[in-house]
């Protein structure tokens, strides 16, 4: 028998309007720091007592003001490498850390491992067991992944921040495809940290940010001092001019995902079981199919324009539909999920595109081979 999908508990969007808002919001941000032929001149290097490009610092300053942090620090290594770098800055090895009871992403499963800490779990789905968990007085820092690790999550990452605040425990959040998709990102909340990727956020390669607190940030910057180690004015400037379009691009991909959503689950495809909206990592849909096939539709998808992996689910690369398999996280916690379920991203295409694909492909699917 073909298994269910659980329950899922997708996080809030952000409207049209308020992804405006926000865009705009951002260049005045950007008008503060920079005057207007700056923007053109990207300088590198170690700058005596910056420690970091001039154009680097003047990006930086915008994304602290923008979400409203005392600091922020650009780091190599995209998302994992401000994890990592957030994460060193705050923690040593033997160390307690307080983690949601969820298979961990399999990049930060090796940061925890690299430091040494020592992981505890409590389940954050149960406001009871987190408080038991945190009123223990053992933690200074928890570590918190705003997008849900498994897809039947169902914790406000706010509620989960302030239980952490009232209770003394700093908190370093993984907003990795949570940024200007949902309506605040953790350190928007209250958080004493936001890690992301930029290259997820259509930047350069390999940039990624840390924002928050002074302390957090002034202890990345000074593990971070390399001069390779260093987000070049070029990319710091690449990553600003990418993430002004993210805000409205995010907010139409995913009303598109609600349109094909409601379509599917009216039935306009033949061989679809069942449909949930999911935050898993990304926001997506989660397509049971009525047979096993999941594994092999991505291939086939892609012979009708489909992207059938990703390159870094939102990278500026990706622009056709997804279709892919479930992420390693959640497979991690539904195996038997993975010959039944796709994911799909509609990206940048239309509710239209996303579903004349997957009928088609499930349509090649069920064609009998000719000799």
């Amino acid at each position: 028998m073909d298994p269910a999908l659980p329950p899922t508990f997708p996080l809030a969007t952000v409207p049209l309007e308020d992804a405006v808002a926000t865009q705009f919001r951002l260049i005045e941000a950007t008008a503060a720091h920079f005057e207007g032929h700056e923007l053109f001149a990207a300088d590198a290097g170690v700058v005596p007592g910056l420690g970091r490009p001039r154009s680097t610092a003047r990006v930086e300053a915008v994304l602290a003001d923008f979400f409203g942090a005392e600091d922020a620090a650009f780091v190599q290594g995209a998302g994992t490498g401000a994890i990592r770098a957030a994460l060193n800055a705050a923690v040593r090895a033997g160390d307690p850390l307080l983690i949601h009871r969820a298979p961990v992403y399999r990049t930060t499963e090796v940061t925890l491992g690299g430091i040494g800490v020592r992981t505890v779990e409590a389940d954050f789905n149960d406001p009871q067991e987190l408080r038991e968990a945190l009123s223990s007085g053992i933690f200074r820092w928890a570590y918190i992944q705003h997008t849900r690790q498994r897809l039947a999550d169902s914790y406000e990452p706010a509620e989960v921040i302030a239980a952490c605040r009232e209770a003394g425990v700093r908190t370093i959040v993984d907003d990795n495809y949570a940024v200007m998709r949902t309506p605040a990102a953790g350190v928007e909340l209250g958080a004493d940290a936001s890690c992301f990727s930029l290259f997820k956020l259509h930047g350069p390669e390999g940039v990624g940010l840390v924002v928050g607190a002074a302390d957090l940030i002034a202890d990345v910057r000074r593990d971070n001092y390399s001069g390779g180690g260093q987000v070049q004015g070029h990319q710091a400037l690449d990553a600003l001019r990418a993430l002004t379009h993210v805000p409205v691009m995010w907010s139409v991909q995913s009303r598109v995902g609600a349109e094909v959503a409601k379509r599917l689950a009216a039935g306009e495809v033949d061989g679809v079981a069942e449909v949930r909206i999911a935050n898993a990592q990304d926001r997506c849909l989660l397509v049971r199919l009525d047979r096993p096939v999941a594994r092999e539709l991505p291939a086939v998808a892609a012979r009708f324009g489909a992207a059938p992996y990703p390159v870094g689910s939102n990278s500026r690369y990706e622009i056709a539909p997804l279709f892919y398999r479930m992420s390693s996280s959640a497979l991690d916690d539904s195996p038997e999920l993975a010959d039944w379920t796709v994911r799909i991203n509609p990206m940048r295409a239309g509710a239209d595109l996303v579903i004349g694909i997957l009928r088609d492909s499930l349509a090649a699917l069920a064609a009998p081979e000719v000799d």
